[in-house]
């Protein structure tokens, strides 16, 4: 069976399926992205066009117009097309509803670890000037000891020994014996002793 090729006349469509998208869509640009689909979709599956099954006979004007099959078989393919695209999105939108239903919405409190940055910047500013200083060229600055003692000009058995002291320091505070100092809280009208 021969196809009659003047009844396969897509150019002569063009504009008929334009103002169709343009209809469906309400925008100019979907509307051409939703004609390119369509004429892509329409080539794909042109062979079951079937212009004899598809025409619509005559009218109550007369013979059906010449493309009539052709204009409503491409009609058709962009209506399929659109109501894909609808499905599509709503489908991603559902997906991606649940994706955020799935993640983790909520976060550890910020407040916990810039209070303990806090903690640990007073309780190195707390330190004696000396300890501070060989703590700070050491841990903060990664010298060597050698490097950090002749940057300070002591001895480095001193710097050691005041790095020491920092350390032990800091390590108390992080036991808990920092929190016997002033910041403690007080009994008011009464007494801070434990009772007996």
């Amino acid at each position: 069976m021969k196809r009659d090729e003047t009844s396969f006349d897509v150019p002569a469509q063009l504009g008929v399926m334009r103002r169709y998208a343009r209809s469906l869509t309400r925008d100019d640009v979907e509307a051409e992205d939703l004609v390119h689909d369509a004429l892509v979709r329409a080539y794909e599956r042109r062979g079951s066009f079937d212009a004899e099954r598809a025409a619509p006979g005559k009218t109550e004007r007369g013979p059906a117009p010449r493309g009539a099959a052709l204009r409503g078989w491409l009609l058709s393919v962009l209506h399929n097309v659109f109501i894909d695209r609808r499905r599509s999105r709503v489908a991603e939108a559902r997906r991606e509803a649940d994706s955020l239903d799935l993640a983790e919405t909520s976060a550890a409190p910020a407040q916990e670890h810039r209070l303990r940055l806090a903690q640990v910047r007073d309780a190195f500013m707390a330190l004696p000037e000396e300890q501070r200083a060989a703590l700070h060229l050491v841990a903060i600055e990664g010298l060597g000891y050698a490097e950090a003692a002749a940057t300070l000009g002591i001895p480095q058995g001193t710097l050691m020994s005041r790095l020491s002291r920092a350390r032990a320091t800091l390590r108390a505070m992080e036991e808990g014996g920092a929190g016997e100092g002033p910041s403690r809280l007080r009994i008011v009208g009464g007494t801070d002793e434990p009772t007996r």
